[in-house]
């Protein structure tokens, strides 16, 4: 038996201890699946509306305290208080979301020969979410949600440091009337409680959002039981600016499209791709932007961009930008916190670490391009492939580039990558599966057919 052992959580912001957490052990794990499996065969069985009703109202209380909730993120995750609000509201809207599918999670009728053939969508049983700390609270509702909806029960683990919302929305599902134990939250270690989530035998689907390295180690692990995975993994996401487009726009839009969430997010344009001939002119009108970038207190309104999420995080984003290389860099604050600035380096060749690699900070790249199949071979040259962005005027560019682009999510004019109504998810190293949009629930089910022969 592993030792007992617990967590202790800090504000990024000001790098004080804010809460302590009993960690789970391995045989928490245990304790929680046994639960969760009885409370979901009950849940499976219960009315479809009944099940729909019961999200809504979860859904309900969730916006009743989306204030509450949102000023936890700015505390355990250091979001500034706009992005907290809309993290909650999120959270609200997957759960409405998945509630309108329970009564839609239809099989099919197949036409056969000497008889009837159907198929039926039943849920696959527990459901382990590993949910990371860039996004605590959507993130978590992207697997839960549609798992719930689908008839499944859900052991949720939160991220070491980020563990005070999924606490607390266990709690908001007891008091909406979700069944005891059909909903645990479980915060621990990864190699302990973690590991022990994706080992278990009781465990018919794991869905992890995190690096590509441990997604890989968890891939493997799930392996060995055939157990279902999906996978959001990193990315390091172009944004290619063609000469014909409304550059004005395209340079305004860019800063936050790395900037937010202190550029931790695995969709955020960290390549910024510039065709050759406008490429002085962007720069010139990107670097004001930056630099007036408003870097301070999360919990004040007027804040664009908080802390990074901890001294190892912000260490990782250092090794990236020496001080000689060349760029734009903004302001952060000084004393104590996990700053760093906003940082546009230009110079870089294409093939430098900071442009291939997953920075996952404040920090992008700026290179230039000459025509399309430039501007394609840079976008594709990395191991990622998870979202994008392509700003030009002219239509049959922006077609032919979201086809020639390696990537799962791409945004024409726009750096939007995520609604809760469409799939999202990677092509290469950035992930396997998709969440979210109207395919949601089937992703959390098993599809069993049944011939009904018709012959005398």
């Amino acid at each position: 038996m592993s030792q007992p052992y617990e967590l202790d959580v800090l504000n990024p912001a000001t790098e004080e201890v804010i809460a302590t957490v009993p960690g789970a052990a391995a045989q928490d794990v245990d304790t929680a699946v046994v639960r969760a499996a009885a409370a979901q065969r009950a849940w499976a069985a219960a009315a479809p509306a009944d099940r729909a009703r019961l999200l809504r109202r979860f859904a309900a209380v969730v916006d009743d305290h989306i204030g509450e909730l949102a000023r936890l993120e700015v505390r355990e995750a250091g979001h500034t208080i706009g992005n907290a609000r809309w993290e909650a509201g999120n959270v609200r809207d997957l759960l409405d979301y998945a509630a309108g599918g329970v009564e839609r999670l239809t099989g099919r009728q197949i036409p056969v020969p000497g008889g009837i053939d159907l198929t039926i969508l039943e849920p696959l049983g527990v459901v382990g979410v590993i949910a990371p700390w860039n996004f605590p609270m959507p993130i978590a509702a992207w697997g839960t949600a549609p798992a719930l909806a689908a008839g499944n029960a859900v052991i949720l683990k939160p991220a070491e440091t980020t563990p005070l919302t999924a606490l607390r929305l266990a709690e908001l599902a007891l008091e909406a009337g979700l069944p005891e134990h059909l909903f645990q939250v479980l915060p621990g270690r990864g190699d302990i409680a973690g590991d022990a989530l994706v080992r278990h035998p009781g465990v018919a689907k794991i869905v992890f959002t995190g690096s590509t390295r441990i997604g890989k180690q968890i891939m493997s692990l799930c392996a060995d039981r055939v157990k279902r995975v999906t996978l959001e993994l990193g990315g390091k996401s172009p944004n290619i600016v063609f000469a014909d487009a409304d550059i004005e726009a395209a340079a305004a839009a860019a800063p936050m499209s790395f900037l937010d969430n202190s550029g931790q997010d695995c969709c955020a344009r960290t390549r910024i791709l510039v065709q050759s001939s406008v490429y002085d002119r962007f720069v010139e009108l990107l670097a004001p932007a930056i630099e007036s970038v408003v870097v301070g207190d999360p919990a004040d309104e007027r804040t664009q961009m908080g802390p990074l999420i901890s001294k190892t995080q912000l260490e990782r984003v250092r090794s990236y930008v020496p001080d000689e290389l060349p760029g734009i860099r903004g302001t952060s604050p000084a004393g104590p916190g996990f700053w760093f600035p906003p940082t546009l380096l230009t110079g870089l060749a294409p093939d430098a670490p900071a442009a291939v690699e997953e920075v996952f900070g404040p920090v992008a790249v700026v290179l230039p391009f000459d025509d399309e199949e430039e501007a394609v071979r840079l976008a594709n040259a990395t191991e990622y492939g998870l979202s994008g962005s392509i700003w030009t005027r002219d239509v049959g560019r922006a077609l032919r580039m979201s086809s020639a682009v390696a990537a799962g999510n791409l945004s024409v004019n726009s750096h939007s990558s995520v609604r809760y109504w469409t799939p999202f998810g990677g092509y290469k190293q950035s992930g396997l599966g998709r969440e979210l949009g109207p395919d949601a629930l089937t992703a959390f089910t098993e599809t069993k057919n049944v011939f009904i022969s018709t012959e005398a």
